[in-house]
C-alpha cells in the first residue's frame, strides 16, 4: 500500500465524500453542468460581438494648432475624461466591483465598450451571468420605482434635466447633478478655467468660463449661447449634460458626455452657407400649413471638425458622428444650433463600414453611387434638419419633446434622418449643391442598412428602422433575387415626401400614444432583412468602432 501523508489523506477523503454527494445528488451536479454550459455561451457570445467593433485612431494634424492651443489641448481631454467617470456612475456605476469578479479579458473589454453589462447594438442584451434586464431609467431613479409613482408625486422637479430622484424617508426627492456629483463637476469645473486663462480666443475663454460655472450650478443657457456665439475658435469642448438615450423612462434626465475638437477651417467654409437657407426650405416641407408655421433660427452655424476624445455617452456603444446642439428649444429659435461634423470619424466609419456593406448589399449596378461627397452631405443634412419642423405642438400640449416624452427621441432622429435628405433633394435643385441625385439617394440606402444595425434600444436604429420598412411599403427601393437592394430614384422621393409628412404630423400632434404604435409597428427589423444583416457579421463586416485616443494617440505627453 502506497504511503499517504496526512495532507493527501484529507484531501481523498473530500473527494471521495463530493464525489459520493454528486452522485447521490444528481440536480446539483446538472445545475453545475448547466452553470457552466451558460458560462460558455455567453463567452461565445462576448467574443462574437466583440469583433463587430472595429478599432480606429482619432488623430488631428497637430501643426496646425498655434502655442496656445497646443497647451489648452490636453487640459481638455482631461475635463472631457471627468464626464465620462460621470457617465459610468448614470450608466453603471457598481462597474469597478462588476469587473473584479470577471475573469476574461474579452469580457472586460466589452463592459468598457458599452459602459455596462447590457449589449448596446442588440436591444440591451445582457451578457454577465447573474445580470437581469437593463433597468429603463438607468440610475437617475429608485430601482423599481414606477412611472406613475414618480408621476403622482409632489416632487417639484420630476421631470428635470439637470437632477436625480432618490427616495428619502419613503418619499421620492429631486436631488441636482451640481449636489450628487459635487467632487467630480468642480474638478471638471478648475480645468476648463484654467483652459480659459491660456486660450487667445475670446470668443472661446468666455465660453470655457462660463461652461465652468454652469458645471457647479446646472445653469447651462448662457454657455449655450455664448457657445452658439463662438467663430474664431480653432478648438472646441462639449461637455456637460446633453443628451436624454439613457433615460428610456421618460427621456427626461440628461446625461453626461464631451466631445473635443480640433476645427477644420478650410471644410468648414464651404458648409457655412446652408443655414441661411433654412427659413425657405421649412416653407416647402411636404405637410400642411400648420405644422410648419415656426421659423427655424439662422444665426447657426455648420463646421467640420477632427475629433480627438470622445466621453461618456457619445462614446457608449455607437459612436456619433456629427452633433446638432444645443437641444433646448427656446435657444434654438432665439439663436439657431451649431452642427459640428465630425469628419476623421464619418469618413473612418465609411471606408471601414458602409463600403463594405455597400459591396454587400447594394445592386452591383449601383456601387458606383456609393459616394464619401454624399454620405458627408447626407450626415450633415440630418442634422441641418434639427432645425426644421415643428419643436411645439399645434394643439396646446407644450414642447413636442414634453409632449412625447420617451418616444421622442427615436422619431425626432427618425424626422432629421429624412427632412435632410429632403433638404439634399432641394438644395441639388437650386443648384446649391453639387453631384448626381442618385449618389446621395443610393448612399442614403446604404446608410440606412449600416444604422439599423444599431439594434432596437438605439434612437437611430428605431428611425432606420422606421425609414427602411416605409420606403419598402411605398416601393422606394427592391430587393432583388440575388438578395441586394436596387433603389428607384422616382419612388425614392416620393416615400422621402410622405414619410416627412407623417413625421411632422405625429410631432405636431404630440399624440404619445400614436407615436408608440407606429414605433411598434414600423420601428422593427422584419426576417428578411435580419437575414441580409446576418451575411454581414459573416463577412466580418463591423458594425461600429472603437477609439483609440488622447494625449498619448496624438503625441502630446
Amino acid at each position: 500500500m502506497r504511503n499517504l501523508s496526512r495532507t493527501g489523506v484529507l484531501f481523498l477523503g473530500f473527494s471521495i465524500t463530493a464525489c459520493l454527494f454528486a452522485c447521490n445528488n444528481p440536480q446539483q451536479s446538472n445545475d453545475k453542468k448547466e452553470n457552466t454550459k451558460a458560462k460558455d455561451t455567453l463567452q461565445e457570445y462576448v467574443d462574437q460581438r466583440l469583433a463587430i467593433y472595429e478599432k480606429v485612431k482619432l488623430t488631428t494634424n497637430l501643426n496646425q494648432l498655434t502655442p496656445s492651443e497646443r497647451k489648452v489641448l490636453p487640459l481638455l481631454i482631461q475635463a472631457a475624461a471627468i464626464m465620462d467617470e460621470l457617465f459610468w456612475k448614470q450608466a453603471y456605476p457598481q462597474r469597478d466591483s462588476l469587473k473584479n469578479t470577471i475573469k476574461d479579458e474579452k469580457t472586460k473589454q466589452f463592459i468598457d465598450i458599452n459602459y455596462g453589462p447590457w449589449d448596446r447594438l442588440n436591444g440591451d442584451k445582457p451578457f454577465v451571468a447573474g445580470i437581469g434586464a437593463k433597468p429603463e431609467g438607468g440610475y437617475f431613479y429608485p430601482a423599481n420605482m414606477t412611472k406613475e409613482a414618480l408621476e403622482k408625486s409632489d416632487v417639484k422637479d420630476k421631470f428635470g434635466l439637470y437632477s436625480v430622484i432618490r427616495t428619502e424617508k419613503d418619499k421620492l426627492i429631486s436631488v441636482p447633478y451640481h449636489v450628487v456629483y459635487a467632487t467630480e463637476l468642480q474638478k471638471a469645473s478648475a480645468l476648463l478655467k484654467q483652459a480659459a486663462l491660456l486660450t487667445d480666443d475670446a470668443g472661446f475663454k468666455k465660453y470655457l468660463n462660463l461652461r465652468a460655472d454652469a458645471l457647479v450650478s446646472d445653469n447651462y443657457t448662457a454657455s449655450d449661447y455664448a457657445w452658439l456665439d463662438m467663430k474664431t475658435n480653432g478648438l472646441d469642448i462639449i461637455i456637460g449634460p446633453i443628451e436624454n438615450y439613457e433615460d428610456k423612462l421618460f427621456n427626461a434626465r440628461a446625461s453626461f458626455e464631451s466631445y473635443v475638437l480640433v476645427k477644420d477651417k478650410e471644410w468648414s467654409k464651404r458648409l457655412a452657407k446652408y443655414v441661411s437657407m433654412l427659413p425657405e426650405l421649412q416653407k416647402g416641407l411636404p405637410v400642411a400649413p400648420a405644422y410648419k408655421k415656426e421659423v427655424p433660427g439662422t444665426d447657426s452655424e455648420l463646421n467640420a471638425y477632427d475629433v480627438v476624445y470622445y466621453a461618456g455617452d457619445c462614446n457608449a456603444g455607437s459612436k456619433t458622428i456629427a452633433v446638432n446642439l444645443p437641444n433646448d428649444e427656446v435657444i434654438q429659435q432665439k439663436k439657431g444650433t451649431r452642427r459640428s461634423q465630425l469628419k476623421n470619424a464619418m469618413k473612418a466609419k465609411f471606408d471601414k463600414i458602409l463600403v463594405p456593406i455597400a459591396k454587400e448589399l447594394i445592386d452591383k449596378d449601383q456601387q458606383q453611387y456609393i459616394k464619401f461627397d454624399a454620405f458627408f452631405a447626407n450626415v450633415m443634412f440630418h442634422e441641418v434638419a434639427h432645425g426644421l419642423g415643428i419643436k411645439n405642438t399645434i394643439n396646446g400640449k407644450g414642447t413636442v419633446r414634453s409632449a412625447l416624452k420617451e418616444q421622442y427621441s427615436w422619431l425626432e432622429e427618425g424626422k432629421a434622418d429624412i427632412l435632410g435628405l429632403y433638404m439634399v433633394t432641394g438644395l441639388l435643385k437650386k443648384g446649391e449643391l453639387t453631384g448626381d441625385i442618385k449618389d446621395y439617394y443610393t448612399t442614403f440606402m446604404a446608410g440606412i442598412l449600416r444604422s439599423v444595425r444599431f439594434g432596437a434600444s438605439s434612437a437611430h436604429g428605431k428611425a432606420n428602422m422606421q425609414c427602411f420598412n416605409y420606403f419598402k411599403e411605398n416601393g422606394a427601393f427592391q430587393r432583388t433575387s440575388n438578395g441586394t437592394y436596387r433603389v428607384d430614384f422616382v419612388k425614392f422621393a416620393k416615400a422621402m415626401d410622405g414619410l416627412s409628412n407623417v413625421i411632422l404630423t405625429l410631432q405636431g400632434n404630440g399624440d404619445r400614444a400614436a407615436v408608440e404604435k407606429t414605433q411598434k409597428e414600423k420601428g422593427i427589423i422584419q426576417a428578411e432583412l435580419q437575414a441580409d444583416l446576418d451575411r454581414l457579421s459573416k463577412k466580418g463586416i463591423p458594425v461600429d468602432v472603437i477609439f483609440e485616443q488622447g494625449v498619448d494617440v496624438l503625441g502630446m505627453k
